[in-house]
């Protein structure tokens, strides 16, 4: 069809050209009617920018494998396509999107390399500044974003050395007594070989000390009140035998689930000893139960700094490739280990896990740190009292992962632009807009998923579905770039 350079003067996007310019446009572009149907697809080479000059488009952008329509037009001079082939080689020359035309429509068509062209030789400090925009704002981002996360990786440092140094400092203390403990075993030893016990007794005494050991294992819960009457009872035993400070032995023996019938027993085996070489015997069978329980206490110190190395080695991917198939829920879980100390004692966390959903192929780590992001924002949100809600689901072949909390909820207003870089609701100096910038990278753009928010007062939910059988394509050529424009 004849290209009008008078019909094209009528379009905003070219009022302000001259003659020349339009007469070039004319000579370089063609005018095309399209019919109703798919004009060009996301992902696909970028080879033509369109202008529309009558007739009605649509464009949308892939979310999670779904197609979602980004605007719908029929504004002349409305232009898609490959707008951004001024950039060249500096950026992706693909569509970041799809258009339909809705009724049969006509277009401007610019080839890409053409329009390269014009913009560099017409307006070429525009160009010099959407250059200086575009990039100087992905530095700007990834600046910001690296600091972001090392705030991040010096919070979570700190509530990690916090967390470690609790289990730390009990595994000391309990060594420190146990050293003490085992002294006062071979004094107390020494001091019962002197004295006249029969050999006998003295292979009975072992054996208790081994029931004693056996003991401590099994040993019940007991509520505050009956340990109490437990320790009284003990007490007065030991007093009526004449053993000095029974009430500082007594709440050691009914730890271990000791009580006067047992003492009884050892009473009854070692009668033919003299008093003090029983007090002595009880000491020692004391000494046996504090060792015991002080090495039950070393070992729960070390196990908790294991569970705690653990999990941060969960949550860093240590060691781990990149790209790998996982169970979403080992993440959350290492996650919440990692936040432990923000989460503190005001905050209830509920899990509603679907134990059956299959495993993920995912970026681990980078998951990982938009769970981070996910739940941090939730915290804040409630104020550090509320309900955390963890819930996972299988949903149209999606691995689905809500995050929920009973703060104040998010103004309707303000909820498209959620995801913006840069956009925060916090207040100046607690926030980048960043985190939820990063988490849309990650989800959408690297792991081809989906992220979105629902929020009334007292329930807002971010929902992130993955896909659980990524094309090969999308393994293969991760796409790590920022979000398409």
């Amino acid at each position: 069809m004849i290209c009008d350079p008078e019909e094209l003067r009528t379009l905003f996007l070219f009022e302000r050209l001259d003659d020349a310019q339009l007469a070039e446009l004319c000579a370089a572009g063609t005018i095309e009617y399209v019919d109703p149907g798919p004009v060009f697809r996301e992902g696909e080479p970028a080879r033509c920018f369109y202008v529309l000059i009558e007739g009605e488009v649509r464009l949308t952008k892939l979310s999670g494998g779904v197609e979602i329509e980004i605007i719908r037009s029929e504004q002349r001079g409305a232009y898609a396509g490959a707008w951004m082939a001024y950039l060249g080689d500096k950026v992706n020359q693909d569509y970041n999107g799809s258009m339909y035309v809705l009724r049969r429509s006509r277009f401007l068509v610019l080839g890409a390399a053409d329009f390269a062209r014009m913009m560099t030789e017409w307006f070429p400090m525009a160009v010099h500044l959407l250059e200086g925009a575009f990039f100087g704002g992905q530095r700007s981002s990834q600046r910001i974003a690296e600091r972001e996360r090392l705030l991040a990786l010096g919070s979570l440092s700190a509530g990690l050395t916090h967390e470690l140094n609790n289990p730390a400092a009990a595994a000391v203390r309990a060594t420190s007594g146990l050293r003490e403990r085992v002294a006062g075993m071979r004094h107390k030893l020494k001091m019962m070989a002197e004295g006249k016990f029969p050999p006998d007794a003295l292979v009975k005494l072992v054996e208790l000390q081994e029931q004693a050991a056996d003991q401590v294992a099994k040993a019940p819960d007991l509520s505050p009140l009956e340990a109490a009457d437990r320790e009284d009872a003990l007490a007065d035993w030991f007093e009526e035998r004449g053993i000095a400070d029974g009430w500082n032995l007594a709440p050691t023996f009914v730890q271990a689930g000791l009580d006067t019938d047992w003492l009884e027993g050892v009473h009854a085996t070692l009668e033919a000893c003299h008093a003090p070489v029983f007090e002595g015997a009880v000491r020692w069978l004391n000494y046996t139960i504090e060792t015991e329980l002080l090495m039950n206490e070393i070992f729960d110190s070390t196990t908790r700094i294991s569970t705690l190395v653990g999990a941060a080695k969960q949550y860093s991917q240590m060691d781990r490739a990149p790209y790998q198939v996982v169970d979403l829920h080992e993440l959350l879980d290492s996650t919440l280990v990692m936040l432990n100390r923000k989460l503190g004692d005001g905050v209830r966390v509920v899990k509603d896990y679907d134990r059956a959903l299959p495993p993920v192929p995912c970026y681990a780590a980078e998951l990982n740190q938009v769970w981070t992001n996910l739940i941090d924002n939730a915290v804040y949100a409630m104020g550090g009292e509320g309900t955390l809600t963890i819930r996972t689901y299988e949903e149209n072949d999606c691995a689905a992962v809500e995050i929920a909390d009973t703060g104040p909820g998010i103004d309707p207003e303000v909820t498209s632009r959620i995801f913006e870089p840069f956009f925060t609701t916090k207040p100046v100096g607690d926030g980048t807009g960043l985190g939820l910038d990063i988490s849309f990278r990650i989800v959408v753009n690297k792991h081809h998923g989906d992220i979105r928010v629902e929020s009334e007062p007292g329930n807002t939910r971010f929902i992130v579905r993955l896909p659980l059988h990524p094309a090969a394509e999308d393994v293969n050529t991760p796409t790590t770039g920022g979000q398409d424009g």
